[in-house]
């Protein structure tokens, strides 16, 4: 892996100059002015602060990128990650300083997968489960910004307990608020999207809602407060008074933060690999991410991945390497600086109004589209169930309820047998004595599909249909078989043998035959039961069965 990364940064600077300089710069600038919103508004949106966002996005852009799998990677605080982490946030037991401790174990994680190369996994995970998965991420991100978009107040550590706290709480929203936060999604939604390029919406819509904020002064308007000065936040990691039991507790949530950012990481640097036609080294990727999320706690950041906007608009910018993470985070180190005491002023709504527009356009609204004009029921029910169980339990459990599903939809479709008959014409066969005879009372039976224990009972059936002394089984257009299945058709074989019957399997295929042999069929029934075709089985005379050993 080391000899790999290298080996890529090599190429990757290979006739590096002043001009490729200035284009990383400008790209790093240009990210940094959409990662900047974004950021503040995910640390809010995690359960921690708009500065411990910033902090993210800024180390995440130094190490992570550095040590990305691909010269395009830009990481950060994302939406997905934040509705994940405000679970974990809001837990009492556990509180910010377990956020810290999760991101950790979830590095360690990330760092065992890269080593040990899973990142292929991802790739087994079914499209609509992902889709289901995005859009339950977003229905989490709206409800857990309700309060701070309308300014109410709620109960409860997850996004449905705080919505249906409202029930008993009631629900009254704060008139200049909630102002504030349509000011930026009105904005975000009417910005022509050929500016957004060169300023981002999510930006604008921010400056519009402070500016407004900033002259009328409502009461009662929630702001994002102080951002540090600083690096190093004053709420960071601390090992003081640190509880071993509690690093079990914290095991499942640092497996689903290290899960999350699996996925995401990889899904964006496969994405951006097509957009900017590079290769991309997902282990590699791995590794940086999980050097990216051991460092930041230690500064008071929370758990980052890789994010597909902030990663598409570096390339979009001209991104030439790497170095264009690394300068968009140093843009947001001077924006903290030099912008610390104005962003304080950013009322929360305007944050809550990113989240609400950024969570709408995180729905991959062309796949839902497709799968439900095209009427792809099983296509549906994987993202739907997904979806629910996204929002209802958590992306661990998602992701297992999704694939499980999906595993039973596949197996549901793959199950499907096709099996025909066909009664052999023995007039238009030759003479016996030209090409072979015994083949008046003879029936081909034609199967079509994968045969394995959930179909197998489909053909036995059908085979029992046959009442010829001559069974033709043409396997030809069955491409895998499993092992029940050999056993099956075993002991149908052998029984119709006793009854008098001859029966020839034929047709099958390396990978058909080689089960078959390994089955013990050949041993059991005999090589005079399998042909290579059906012409071969036709043209064989009918052995005696008195001279057939059974």
């Amino acid at each position: 892996m080391v000899k790999n990364y290298f080996k890529m940064l090599r190429r990757e600077f290979s006739g590096y100059n002043a001009s490729k300089l200035i284009k990383d710069l400008l790209a790093g600038l240009t990210v940094a002015a959409v990662a900047l919103p974004l950021a503040l508004a995910f640390g809010v949106a995690s359960g921690a602060n708009a500065a411990a966002g910033l902090i993210t996005a800024i180390i995440a852009g130094i190490v992570i990128s550095a040590l990305s799998g691909a010269s395009f990677q830009i990481s950060g605080p994302t939406g997905a990650m934040s509705a994940v982490l405000i679970t974990i946030a809001s837990n009492e037991a556990i509180g910010l300083n377990g956020v810290f401790l999760v991101c950790i174990i979830a590095g360690i994680i990330l760092l065992l997968c890269g080593i040990f190369r899973l990142g292929k996994l991802v790739s087994l995970i079914p499209r609509p489960v992902i889709t289901g998965f995005t859009s339950g991420i977003a229905v989490i991100i709206a409800l857990g910004q309700v309060d701070n978009f309308f300014g109410t107040a709620s109960e409860g550590s997850s996004a449905v307990e705080k919505l249906i706290s409202y029930g008993r709480l009631g629900f009254k929203p704060h008139l200049w608020t909630l102002v504030l936060g349509l000011i930026v999604v009105v904005v975000m939604i009417v910005w022509p999207k050929k500016w957004n390029a060169k300023m981002p919406s999510s930006l604008v819509g921010i400056i519009v809602a402070t500016v407004v904020y900033v002259i009328f002064r409502f009461e009662g308007v929630a702001v994002v407060g102080e951002i540090p000065k600083s690096l190093l936040l004053e709420d960071r990691l601390s090992f003081n008074g640190l509880d071993f039991n509690m690093l079990t507790t914290l095991l499942p949530s640092a497996f689903t933060v290290a899960a999350l950012g699996m996925i995401e990481s990889l899904l964006c640097g496969a994405s951006a690999s097509r957009m900017k036609n590079e290769p991309f080294d997902a282990n590699i990727e791995l590794f940086g991410q999980a050097a990216g999320n051991i460092i930041i706690p230690f500064f008071g950041g929370v758990p980052a991945t890789a994010a597909i906007a902030r990663t598409s608009v570096a390339i979009k910018s001209g991104a030439q390497t790497r170095l264009t993470g690394i300068f968009h985070a140093l843009w947001l180190v001077a924006a903290m600086f030099l912008l610390g005491d104005i962003m304080a002023l950013i009322p929360m709504p305007a944050l809550a109004g990113v989240l609400m527009v950024t969570a709408w356009r995180m729905n991959e609204w062309h796949a839902i589209k497709h799968m439900f004009a095209k009427k792809f029921i099983g296509a549906i029910m994987q993202f739907l169930i997904t979806m629910i169980a996204t929002v209802v339990f958590d992306l661990t459990i998602a992701i297992v309820i999704g694939i499980v599903f999906s595993v039973m939809v596949f197996v549901k479709n793959a199950a499907h047998l096709d099996v025909t008959l066909a009664k052999v014409e023995a007039s238009r066969l030759a003479p016996r004595g030209e090409l072979g005879g015994g083949h008046d009372d003879s029936v081909v039976v034609y199967v079509t599909g994968e045969l394995f224990f959930a179909n197998v009972g489909k053909l036995l059936n059908k085979l029992s249909e046959c009442g010829e002394r001559e069974i033709i089984v043409s396997l030809r257009s069955v491409p895998d078989i499993d092992i029940s299945s050999v056993e099956s058709l075993e002991e149908w074989c052998t029984e119709q043998k006793k009854q008098g019957r001859r029966v020839v399997l034929c047709g099958m295929n390396d990978r058909v035959d080689a089960v078959m042999r390994r089955g013990g069929m050949y041993e059991s029934l005999g090589d005079e039961c399998f042909q290579r075709s059906i012409d071969k089985a036709l043209l064989a005379d009918a052995a005696p069965l008195s001279e057939v050993n059974i």
